[in-house]
């Protein structure tokens, strides 16, 4: 081989690519590969593109409130690098317990006796099934067994908790009467009655489906996994008051009034936290769960939990502008064309934003948003802060309700960019 055609040395072609955000070892490993392809010119581009699969802060402009591939709730939380006291007394000098802060103030603002935190809902559930259930058996009716984001199933969480599924009623009808029946059959050793809220799909037709109320007279706990975290119907933070396509959506206050013993949810979807795991109810069984062995291995850390309290904290202040979801949630059409002035010159539509997060499957809510004519997405989402939008009808949409307002003149810039000079 000629010395011309020598690739260049990995290092050589690493320290080239300076320019790029990345420590030395991933420039290292772009040039590496680059090279080892029979491309030395692919090393930026390689580079960028192990720099593109970081995580870093997006703008949401596709009108999902809730949208899972882009982190669910919307949360600004920040810390000193400084300790806490996350299992110290600081009144007794002594062991404390991380479940004090922020699961005791979600208990508080439900009105549930305890609470306690986990990684997220679905290992919320398997450790209730395990914790109350263990070897004996968990009444479930067909119609939800249902299957969560990434192919999980709540038949697998349960089996995984070591609890035998007993599927009762049919996938559209099942009736108090079903589990009546299931309770007092004498094969069966009924440890709980399992309630699973759908919220990622509908059934509609010829349905039917038992109250929280009669399911709760049954005898066996009920345990209630209502997923979204709706933490009051009410919504006493909201100055309106709760918005009407929330209608139909389980509550935590409320679903443990109707006599549930436990309930789960996430805290990431409508409760408008990080990603966790909320079991909230009776203190003796919460304590039940407290103590099973699983529990310190599906516990969160402090980040989480200081989140968390923050989040939690607003909830017993009913002060809903404080949660970025709530914000987002409850502003009008009228608020948010207020903000069209902003990206004067460019087309505005009316859209229709979604919950998402696999809550509220069917509703839309009003919206307002920006449109320019063609698909643009993989030219916004290139951007040094990419901007995700969607395509409907031929056209770019950005929608405003999931934009924040501090951001609205970086979006009207580059959409401006990309419909070019007006005429």
């Amino acid at each position: 081989m000629a010395p011309q055609d020598r690739p260049p040395s990995v290092d050589r072609l690493a320290r080239s690519l300076v320019g790029i955000d990345l420590p030395q070892p991933l420039l290292v490993d772009a040039a590496r590969a680059a090279i080892a392809a029979g491309d030395p010119e692919s090393a930026a581009e390689r580079a960028r593109r192990i720099q593109r699969q970081l995580l870093a802060p997006v703008i949401n402009g596709t009108g999902v409130l809730l949208h899972t591939n882009l982190g669910r709730a919307p949360l600004a939380w920040t810390q000193s690098a400084h300790y806490s006291n996350l299992e110290l007394d600081l009144v007794t000098g002594g062991r404390g317990d991380r479940q004090a802060g922020a699961a005791a103030l979600l208990a508080r603002a439900c009105g549930a006796e305890a609470a306690m935190v986990v990684n997220n809902c679905a290992a919320a559930v398997m450790l209730v099934l395990a914790a109350l259930a263990e070897g004996r058996d968990a009444l479930v009716s067909r119609g939800e067994l249902v299957e969560i984001g990434g192919g999980f199933r709540v038949p697998d969480v349960m089996a995984w908790s070591g609890a035998r599924l007993v599927e009762v009623g049919t996938t559209n009808r099942t009736r108090q009467a079903d589990f009546a029946a299931a309770v007092s059959h004498p094969e069966n050793d009924v440890a709980v009655v399992v309630q699973v809220h759908q919220s990622n799909f509908r059934v509609v037709g010829y349905t039917e489906a038992p109250r929280t109320a009669e399911l709760a007279g049954l005898g066996p706990p009920l345990v209630a996994d209502i997923g979204s975290g709706l933490l009051d119907s009410r919504c006493g933070w909201l100055n309106g008051g709760p918005p009407p396509w929330l209608d139909s959506e389980p509550a935590a206050r409320q679903t443990l009034e109707a006599g549930a013993a436990l309930v789960t949810f996430s805290g990431d979807k409508l409760l408008g936290g990080p990603q966790a795991g909320v079991i909230a109810g009776r203190a003796d069984l919460v304590e039940a769960c407290r103590r099973h062995r699983l529990a310190r291995a599906l516990r969160p850390g402090s980040l989480v939990l200081a989140a968390l309290q923050h989040v939690a904290m607003a909830y017993l202040r009913n002060d809903g502008d404080a949660i970025d979801f709530w914000r987002m949630a409850a502003l009008t059409p009228r608020q948010l064309r207020q903000r069209l002035s902003v990206y004067d010159g460019l087309k505005d539509v009316t859209t229709a934003a979604t919950p998402g997060g696999g809550t509220l499957p069917t509703v839309e809510i009003e919206s307002v948003g920006v449109a320019v004519t063609g698909d643009h997405t993989d030219q916004l989402r290139s951007l040094p802060r990419p901007i995700i939008a969607r395509v409907a009808d031929g056209a770019t949409i950005v929608d405003l309700r999931t934009v924040h307002p501090e951001d609205d003149a970086e979006v009207a810039a580059a959409l401006r960019r990309i419909a070019g000079p007006p005429g």
